[in-house]
């Protein structure tokens, strides 16, 4: 975004405004083209170049996004060992297929040009037997609140059937528009919707409900947090977000272009103008197991033992020489303990925290999202919208998003306190979208009036990130099902591959001695699961009192209930552990691990992956 023209525009913009700037008039962008000012004002004039975003041509940018996605192994060299990318085709629904059918067909395209022989499969076939069943959602959609008839379909593996990534459409959908339902693909239910007669989905009227009240309706599985998921599968969540999002902003005619920069020297140690990957490595070094940069960590909590009633926190500048001078005693002397905080004003040490953001030599939004968090603001509705973000803050690598959530919570309490402060959250999302998104390496020329429609649409996009940060840490119920999927196909393939091994090379085993094995991996596992019934799940706890307990499962048995039963336990030599210590672990099956909310539904769940573990453990083990 390139603001050489710092000056707020003047007049009646001469243009209709679009869906995104519903309730910001020129009036109640003030806060916004004064905060531009301050930052030109106060701009470090001793950078000496800027991030540049390499553009490389189309084929490139659609190679680079397959390989995002995880289906690097479509094309190339590597196109000959394309199992994995096979997993991950079979499990998409219509609308992402449809987004990796059009990426491959650009990559292929641009091959032919260039007169490259690699071999890219041709993945129609694929798409086309997922047509029928991916159908299905579409119908889902239209239909779900009639459907109470199916669950007709029974294998020995629950987790193997091809449905488990649509069993959210036995469910009824949300019931009103501010219920925002992660059971269903984001893309399913946008293409459904623009299927109306009208031919496209409406865009929000012009109203006074900048914010609705969005909310996610229970799920008797759980709620799936940000956190929640072992790396393995947080990895496949990441890659089925990317491919989610692009088929979204492909149904509204808008882009997904992961941006890539030239690779420039930056600072390798310090506070302002680091790279936030080096930032968390020094400090990781001082302090194990860090996720947020100790001196942006250090900002926040100052600014809030110094009151956050101080009228105007955040819009209110700091003195320019004074917040520089802070600046260069900082750098030197907050790695030593030296600094000395008393004397740092309010006002300052925001303004400090501002410029920390700012001086990143890449944004807190990446170089490669940025651009997808401004479109946003092109898609039609609200809630579009939001999970649109909801998207885009999967995809943020862990230090930007963990560092942004420490920032979206600290906006949060400043707004508490709007009553004293006089920052409230439109003032606040103003305040702050610059500092967000004002990075001069994505800019191209701009006109007054796209000025103001980027102006209304980053201010939008900051007041949803402050004010849904809670639903945009959720992992949507419909993604860690498809991740269920591909893990059950995995599985599957495994087994299959083992089955055709074993059977090539059986004349070499020694029959007797294998057969002994595999006596004794069965008693292990009879001992660990002697005598449990039908309907009875068997709960590890290893670093509790009571390490197992076999559990009857009933409709109403949840997480919660399973973790006070073993707390309840009279502790002998074993430490009390307190209940927000520990929590309830599904394990293995068709997920990696997954730690479980307290509201999940055992029995649900059980059905969903019979085949899981269940543990007890704190988050650190």
């Amino acid at each position: 975004m390139n603001h050489d023209n710092s000056k707020k525009p003047s007049g009646k913009p001469p243009y209709n405004r679009s869906g995104s700037q519903d309730s910001l008039d020129e009036l109640s962008l003030d806060d916004y083209w004064k905060e531009i000012e301050n930052i030109h004002e106060a701009s470090n004039s001793n950078r000496e170049q800027e991030v540049v975003v390499k553009e490389p041509d189309e084929g490139e940018l659609e190679e680079e996004w397959l390989k995002e996605a995880g289906l690097s192994n479509l094309f190339g060299e590597a196109a000959g060992d394309s199992q994995e990318s096979m997993v991950v085709l079979a499990t998409l629904t219509r609308t992402q297929s449809a987004a990796v059918q059009k990426r491959v067909e650009t990559v292929t395209q641009t091959m032919r040009k260039k007169n490259k022989q690699y071999q890219v499969p041709d993945v129609r076939d694929i798409f086309k037997q997922q047509n029928d069943s991916e159908q299905k959602a579409t119908d889902g959609v239209k239909t779900a609140e009639n459907k109470t008839e199916t669950q007709e379909e029974t294998e020995e593996d629950p987790a193997c059937n091809h449905h488990i990534g649509d069993s959210s459409l036995r469910h009824a959908v949300p019931a009103s528009d501010s219920d925002i339902n992660v059971e269903i693909s984001f893309s399913e239910q946008a293409a459904t919707l623009s299927d109306n007669p009208a031919g496209k989905v409406a865009r929000d009227k012009d109203d006074d409900t900048l914010t609705p009240d969005f909310r996610l309706p229970k799920n008797k599985t759980g709620t799936t947090k940000i956190g929640d998921l072992a790396p393995q599968d947080m990895k496949k969540v990441r890659s089925l977000a990317l491919i989610e999002l692009t088929a979204i902003f492909d149904i509204f005619g808008a882009e997904v272009k992961p941006q890539k920069t030239i690779k420039i020297k930056t600072k390798e140690s310090g506070l302002f103008g680091v790279p936030l990957t080096v930032l968390l490595e020094q400090d990781q070094k001082r302090m194990p197991g860090t996720r947020i940069p100790l001196f942006f960590q250090k900002l926040i909590s100052y600014i809030e033992e110094g009151k956050l009633d101080t009228e105007g926190l955040l819009r209110i500048p700091g003195v320019a020489a004074r917040v520089k001078s802070l600046c260069q005693e900082l750098e030197a002397k907050f790695y030593e303990g030296t600094f000395n905080w008393e004397h740092v004003k309010q006002h300052d040490a925001a303004s400090l925290l501002k410029l920390f953001i700012r001086e990143l030599p890449q944004p807190l939004l990446t170089v490669e999202y940025l651009k997808a968090f401004q479109n946003v603001q092109k898609l039609p509705t609200k809630k579009h919208q939001l999970q649109a973000l909801n998207l885009l803050v999967l995809l943020l690598p862990e230090g930007n998003r963990d560092t942004l959530k420490a920032l979206l919570e600290f906006l949060q309490r400043v707004i508490d306190h709007r009553d004293k402060n006089k920052m409230t959250l439109k003032n606040v999302a103003m305040v702050m979208a610059p500092n967000l998104f004002m990075f001069h390496g994505l800019g191209s020329k701009s006109t007054e009036q796209s000025e103001f429609v980027m102006a209304a649409g980053t201010a939008n996009i900051m007041l949803f990130l402050i004010k849904y940060q809670n639903l945009l840490w959720t992992i949507p119920t419909f993604l860690v099902n498809q991740v269920r999927k591909q893990n059950a196909e995995s599985q599957r393939k495994e087994k299959k591959d083992k089955a055709v091994k074993k059977l090539l090379k059986k004349m070499a085993y020694d029959r007797e001695k294998h057969e002994k094995q595999d006596k004794n991996i069965s008693d292990i596992k009879n001992v660990n699961d002697a005598d449990v019934p039908q309907g009875v799940i068997r709960v590890q706890a290893p670093h509790l009192s009571k390490v197992s307990m076999a559990i009857q499962l009933t409709e109403e048995l949840k997480a919660s209930d399973v973790v006070a039963r073993f707390l309840s336990q009279k502790s002998g030599t074993v430490q009390v552990v307190k209940k927000d210590e520990v929590f309830l672990y599904e394990i293995g099956g068709n997920i990696g691990e997954r730690c479980l909310d307290d509201n999940t539904y055992m029995k649900d769940l059980y059905l969903l992956n019979p085949n899981a573990e269940w543990v007890i453990k704190s988050k650190n083990c």
